[in-house]
């Protein structure tokens, strides 16, 4: 994992600017619409100067199972991310076992590698600061403040792409009442040829379990559309019914309601923007789109 690249408390560095957008996380979606300003002007011609805030170093800190479809990934550069490619889908029920063949095939990838491409695709900044809130509201056209655990930032256009929390939003997602799912999965060495979901009440009354082979690692969870239902427990018993290590813990809350794209003069994107998508919880992937 690479390091911090700020210091803690008296040694860290303040932050502060003025810019043309900010771009508040720095994951799929944030590095997206970086991606896609790399090429844009300001109405006198000039470059955007762009700054991206995340409190991770980019592609520090994986939550998902990471798989796309591979013609997304292709389209964007991405193919050096790739780990394993499948064609088919094998899905689990209590009474029977289906093999679907895609229309197109999935690939897992690494998200760390994903993150470095993408962001090797951009012209912003980039600095590594807890993005808190919107500072003290201004006039119509007046720029937006944003308060780091470092300073102030202000730009003409801001981005929350923070993810489920809508940080930058008035009415933040709090769980467990906020329309959320939530998903854990373990990262286990291994290899298998299958990528398999599991639809069963005794794993969870309400979700699906998964098996994701990426190359030397097979990445086993649980996903509950009940916010209230915990998935640690069916997470284990999943990974000791297939054989696999309970080690290496990632997950997240998933958004699985649309909210508001935009809220007092701030974009939201990826999953701050709530587009979760069916039994893959595609989110925020989808906001990667080719040029």
């Amino acid at each position: 994992m690479p390091p911090r690249r700020t210091k803690t408390d008296a040694q860290r560095s303040r932050l502060g600017g003025h810019f043309d957008v900010l771009i508040c996380g720095a994951s799929f979606a944030g590095l997206t619409v970086a991606r896609e300003l790399a090429g844009a002007r300001c109405a006198d011609g000039s470059a955007p100067r762009v700054l991206l805030l995340d409190r991770h170093e980019i592609g520090a800190h994986q939550t998902s199972a990471c798989a796309a479809p591979t013609e997304w990934l292709a389209a964007l550069g991405l193919e050096r991310s790739v780990l394993q490619t499948f064609r088919d889908l094998v899905v689990h029920t209590p009474h029977t076992t289906v093999r679907y063949t895609l229309p197109w095939t999935f690939s897992t990838f690494d998200y760390q590698e994903l993150c470095s491409l993408l962001h090797s695709q951009n012209t912003a900044e980039f600095e590594t600061a807890t993005v808190q809130g919107l500072g003290d509201a201004s006039g119509p056209g007046a720029p937006i403040t944003v308060r780091t655990d470092r300073g102030e930032v202000s730009a003409g256009l801001v981005v929350d792409a923070l993810g489920w929390q809508r940080v930058l939003s008035a009415q933040r997602c709090r769980p467990p009442a906020a329309p959320l799912s939530r998903g854990l999965e373990v990262k286990a060495s291994g290899r298998s040829n299958e990528m398999e979901l599991w639809v069963e009440r005794s794993i969870v009354p309400a979700g699906y379990g998964w098996s994701f082979p990426a190359q030397d690692e097979v990445r086993v969870g649980v996903g509950s559309y009940d916010s209230g239902f915990h998935v640690k427990q069916p997470t284990v018993d999943l990974a000791d019914r297939l054989g696999r290590d309970t080690v290496n813990y990632q997950g997240n809350w998933i958004p699985h309601r649309l909210h508001d794209a935009t809220e007092d003069n701030v974009f939201f994107v990826g999953d701050s923007a709530g587009p979760a998508r069916g039994t893959f919880s595609f989110r925020c992937q989808s906001t990667a789109t080719s040029r």
